[in-house]
């Protein structure tokens, strides 16, 4: 059974004239994939990723997460499904500017009632993963984009969550961090099995990725199985 399964999900916007954002969409995810999901703004990428993440209701069809029927689920609920199940890591990191990296990563685990110094252990644990230990006690305005945003990767990889949904991760970021983003994902990918969801507008950033789902204007075009990864300049990575 796949871990994501989507049948003729359908979402309409009423703010005053109706706007039907999904139309219909049919969609698999296996355990342990790397995909992307490109398209243009305004194509319902972000509605879908919300939808994805538990933070949107659909308005017909069904979802199922890991078997589970989500639909019609409480905020409680919902939130218990995204802090066991799912990370999140944003274009503009999310982080809290008054509390520093450490205090950061550790937020998830406060909201699970884990006691502070099991929290921070994990925390320092997750940032020297992501080579981040000398910035531990840094605040996010004294730290570069890309160091913001593997801040923010290791917030998501702490609940230990079965699926990562990234939201434009390398939107705010030069292209030399992008690739480096990216690659980091690929390697949580490969490594510790990590079902990574990347919603993209750019094809240099999807290009990283094994499979690109094409969706534009509420509809799921081609599925492209990406077996020969593009570096940006567009030579071939061996």
């Amino acid at each position: 059974m796949a871990l994501i399964e989507l049948k003729d999900i359908n979402k309409t916007y009423n703010n005053g004239q109706p706007l039907h954002v999904l139309k219909g969409i049919n969609l698999s995810i296996e355990r342990g994939e790397f995909v992307s999901i490109m398209g243009a703004s305004g194509s319902g990428k972000s509605t879908l990723l919300n939808i994805l993440g538990i933070l949107d209701n659909y308005d017909t069809g069904t979802y199922h997460l890991d078997g589970k029927l989500i639909k019609d689920l409480t905020e409680k609920q919902a939130a218990d499904y995204r802090n066991r199940m799912i990370g999140f890591v944003f274009q503009s990191f999310n982080l809290i500017g008054f509390k520093t990296a450490l205090e950061n990563v550790e937020l998830p685990l406060y909201y699970q009632g884990v006691p502070r110094r099991k929290r921070q252990e994990m925390a320092m644990e997750y940032l020297e993963k992501m080579g981040l230990t000398p910035w531990a006690k840094h605040f996010p305005n004294e730290m570069s984009g890309g160091q913001k945003q593997r801040v923010a990767i290791a917030r998501a990889l702490i609940t230990k969550p079965q699926i990562i949904l990234a939201d434009e991760p390398t939107g705010a970021l030069d292209s030399k961090t992008s690739v480096e983003v990216m690659q980091l994902l690929k390697q949580l990918n490969q490594e510790d099995g990590i079902t990574i969801i990347v919603v993209t507008h750019e094809g240099g950033v999807a290009n990283e990725t094994d499979k690109i789902i094409h969706i534009k204007d509420g509809i799921i075009g081609e599925i492209e199985e990406n077996t020969r990864h593009t570096a940006w300049g567009g030579t071939i990575i061996k």
